[in-house]
């Protein structure tokens, strides 16, 4: 079945018009859900039982009617739509504490569309470039053991300008995986002498953590011209002690010399592998490549745009796994005011997350290394 609705969406230039590709969306959306329908038998069982015809899709309406799925279920459930064999790529969440973790195939078609978003994204918000780079990742060092999005993720991002150096955070060693934050400090001290420019990924938790800690130490910076500091992944269990972003962007400039906007946030989730990059002003407007629902909590009805509740997230980018509609478990606000960098597509505004005692994230994960180590 050829997806050529879904193939000109992800070709589209203009990462953010979402009112000129609302038709294209549509029917994207109506080819991925026909797809997951005739290949997918529980993605078939759980439309039947909602008496929902994939064939019938023709308006946004649709698509806020559209079954979605908890990302909880992908934890429980594989919602394969083809053979294992076909799949380029499998990633996994995190995981729980019981250590159950979602699983997610990606095609070759799916990973090309992959890469025009990344291309288009990259280019609008001046992420590609030719100058070598050293990167310092708060987080996994890859591993063939390591099947998580987002040691994946993170390692695709250090393909954005080539690579003169990786420093992570959490290595593999012979005993496992292990942190060491010195080591990051070490390597932005020694950055800061050279003209390379240095970009970070990670956690904003352990990014503040350790500057907090620097900063304490008199440790003061001036990373190279061109340096990024990136953050994604929320602040997860760390919620309570979340700084507001300009607090945040305030540290880094003092201790690493870095002004704000050089500082980028992604958001996203294996379960919907889209990728959301703020503007300048830090707000993470949706691109045409998915739309969002904000549901209220109890009834999980559509609920008008400035309200808070659960984040349920559309998009038609893959097919060897059913992601047409998945529900997060994100409290968030979508607004539609105007956003002073220009763009007019809603931005997300991501609260925090719905105490669902069964979800720990990698940072959880992380978490635990870290105490592992101080116990050494």
């Amino acid at each position: 079945m050829k997806k050529r609705y879904v193939r000109k969406l992800f070709k589209y230039k203009k990462p953010y018009h979402l009112e000129k590709t609302e038709t294209l969306f549509v029917k994207s959306m109506k080819e991925n859900a026909v797809f997951q329908y005739e290949k997918n038998q529980d993605i078939k069982r759980i439309y039947d039982q909602a008496l929902f015809n994939p064939y019938e899709i023709s308006k946004m309406d649709d698509l806020i009617k559209m079954p979605f799925i908890p990302t909880l279920y992908y934890k429980h459930h594989e919602l394969f739509s083809m053979p294992k064999k076909k799949m380029l790529v499998k990633a996994t969440s995190s995981g729980t504490s019981t250590g159950i973790r979602s699983q997610v195939g990606l095609d070759f078609r799916s990973l090309l569309r992959g890469l025009w978003m990344m291309i288009t994204l990259g280019r609008y918000h001046k992420l590609w470039s030719l100058r070598p780079t050293k990167y310092i990742i708060f987080g996994y060092q890859p591993s063939k053991k390591n099947k998580m999005g987002i040691a994946k993720t993170a390692y695709g991002f250090t393909w954005m300008a080539p690579a003169r150096k990786r420093t992570y955070a959490i290595e593999m060693t012979k005993q496992g995986y292990e942190v060491n934050l010195d080591r990051v400090k070490q390597a932005l001290i020694s950055a800061s002498k050279g003209k390379t420019p240095v970009r970070t990924l990670g956690f904003p938790a352990y990014t503040y953590f350790l500057l907090k800690e620097m900063k304490a130490e008199g440790i003061k910076l001036k990373l190279p011209k061109k340096s990024l500091v990136t953050v994604g992944g929320g602040w997860k269990q760390f919620y309570t002690e979340a700084v507001d972003k300009q607090v945040f962007y305030e540290l880094v400039e003092e201790v690493l010399g870095v002004p704000s906007t050089n500082c980028v946030e992604f958001f996203g989730a294996v379960e919907h592998p889209i990728l959301y990059v703020d503007c300048r002003h830090h707000h993470f407007h949706v691109p045409v490549y998915a739309r969002a629902i904000i549901r209220d909590v109890d009834t999980l009805e559509q609920i008008p745009n400035g309200q808070m509740g659960l984040l349920n997230l559309l998009t038609p980018m893959v097919d060897a796994t059913a992601l047409q509609s998945v529900m997060t478990d994100d409290l968030c606000i979508l607004h539609d005011e105007p956003c002073p960098c220009g763009e007019k597509s809603p931005w997300l505004e991501i609260i925090g997350r719905v105490g669902i005692q069964d979800i720990v994230t990698c940072a959880a994960g992380a978490d635990a290394l870290m105490s592992k180590g101080e116990d050494k």
